[in-house]
C-alpha cells in the first residue's frame, strides 16, 4: 500500500514539474512578456489629463496662497514648540523667548530657516516656503 502511495506521490509530483518546465522554457516573446511585465505601474500628470482637475493635480497657473502662520505652526512646529522638546521655548512662554527675542525677528528667521541647535532646518517642514516659515515665527512671537 505504501509502495502505490509514494508512486502516486511520486507521479503527481512529476505531473506537476513538467508544467512549471514547460511554463519556464516557452521563450516565445509574448511569455517572455508576461513572465518580465513589471509588478506596478507609474503615472505621470500628463496619463491623468482628463481623470482629474488641473487644481487637483497642482497643474494650476495660478500659485497656492501661502499658508498662515497658524496653520504651519500646527503642522509643523507644534511637535516642539507646544511642549517644550529638546529645549525648544513653548509657544507664549515671555521668559524663555526674551533671550531669544533680544537677538531680533532676523536671527530668529535664520534659525527657523537654516536650523539652531536641535532645530533641524524649517523646523523639519521641507514643503515650507520662506514665507511660510516667516509667518509662523511671527505667529510665535505675537503669542508673546
Amino acid at each position: 500500500m505504501s509502495l502505490l502511495r509514494n508512486l502516486l506521490l511520486a507521479g503527481v509530483a512529476a505531473a506537476s514539474l513538467s508544467g512549471m518546465a514547460y511554463a519556464a522554457n516557452d521563450m516565445s516573446p509574448e511569455a517572455i512578456a508576461e513572465r518580465t511585465k513589471p509588478v506596478g505601474s507609474v503615472y505621470t500628470a500628463a496619463d491623468l489629463e482628463g481623470i482629474v482637475d488641473s487644481a487637483a493635480a497642482g497643474n494650476s497657473d495660478e500659485p497656492a496662497a501661502p499658508r498662515s502662520g497658524e496653520a504651519v505652526f500646527t503642522a509643523a512646529c507644534s511637535a516642539c514648540h507646544a511642549t517644550g522638546a529638546a529645549g525648544a521655548p513653548i509657544k507664549g512662554d515671555a521668559a524663555a523667548w526674551e533671550p531669544r527675542v533680544a537677538k531680533g525677528r532676523d536671527t530668529l528667521l535664520s534659525h527657523a530657516l537654516n536650523g539652531f541647535n536641535a532645530m533641524p532646518p524649517r523646523g523639519a517642514c521641507g514643503n515650507c516656503s520662506d514665507e511660510e516659515i516667516a509667518n509662523a515665527v511671527d505667529y510665535m512671537l505675537d503669542a508673546i
